[in-house]
């Protein structure tokens, strides 16, 4: 039987009926997801797909995990799930930073990753080789971050686990997430792309393309997609409802102002001193 068809068969299975094979298969699937093996999603026929059986493999963790008393932080106490401890170990090249961060056993953190304090990498998280997570950041659960990503101080990168076929957060290669910004419901950025300081992405933000001179947002069918290269930045438009106009009322909206020059590539370089 593959890992798959075990977690799918203990995820099927009644909580009080789960018993010590449970825990050593959902172990095994632990060490595949901090290994990189197995994740939430993945990128397929040139988009992404969501390996719901990931997800059940998490949540399956929960329904067996017990709450116990965690490692102290001096006054500080912790409670959670010992079935999702905090790491305590990483492959030689990555960095974590001392000051306060924390990645969830489950997350996985590739080659040339560096975290810094204080920082929260949380359980399914796929953060990609040579990414950058910087002071204040949140990689969600099951956020699936790219190679080469800044994730500037202060960024949010929501977690989906639950329903088990939703997407989940998604940021692809060498992107730069301004501080501040938060990627929310599912939301893919593309590759290359840049978020200005403060741009917020949900399901039911509308994005004005002004250089394409048109619009994207979420779907029944499709979720909201950043294009390649785009740069986006914080914008506003005029409500159109009477009393709105009378008071001077507007909405955010993100707003692509333009696509990646060699200006922006030079602003937005990584500082490869720091690695």
């Amino acid at each position: 039987m593959t890992l798959q068809e075990q977690i799918e068969a203990l995820y099927a299975q009644p909580a009080d009926t789960l018993g010590v094979d449970a825990r050593a298969a959902f172990e095994a699937f632990r060490d595949s997801l901090e290994k990189g093996t197995v994740r939430a999603a993945e990128p397929f026929a040139g988009g992404w797909r969501v390996n719901g059986w990931v997800k059940k493999g998490i949540l399956l963790g929960f329904r067996l995990g017990k709450v116990v008393p965690m490692e102290s932080a001096g006054p500080l106490r912790f409670f959670d799930k010992d079935t999702y401890p905090a790491r305590q170990s990483f492959p030689e090249n990555v960095r974590i930073v001392p000051g306060g961060s924390a990645v969830r056993a489950g997350a996985y953190l590739g080659p040339g990753v560096v975290v810094m304090p204080p920082a929260y990498v949380n359980v399914g998280a796929h953060v990609g080789e040579g990414t950058m997570v910087d002071s204040h950041a949140l990689v969600g659960s099951c956020a699936q971050v790219g190679k080469r990503v800044h994730l500037s101080a202060g960024a949010m990168l929501g977690g989906v686990l639950e329903p088990v076929g939703a997407l989940p957060v998604i940021v692809e290669d060498e992107v730069l997430v301004g501080g501040n910004c938060g990627v929310y419901e599912g939301a893919i950025v593309g590759r290359r792309a840049v978020l200005g300081t403060g741009v917020l992405l949900t399901g039911s933000v509308t994005v004005y393309d002004v250089p394409r001179q048109t619009t994207y947002r979420r779907t029944a069918d499709r979720p909201l997609r950043i294009p390649e290269g785009a740069v986006v930045v914080p914008g506003s438009r005029r409500m159109s409802d009477a009393f709105a106009e009378k008071q001077g009322l507007s909405l955010y909206t993100p707003v692509i102002v333009k696509y990646r020059d060699e200006k922006t590539d030079a602003a937005t370089a990584l500082e490869e001193a720091l690695r």
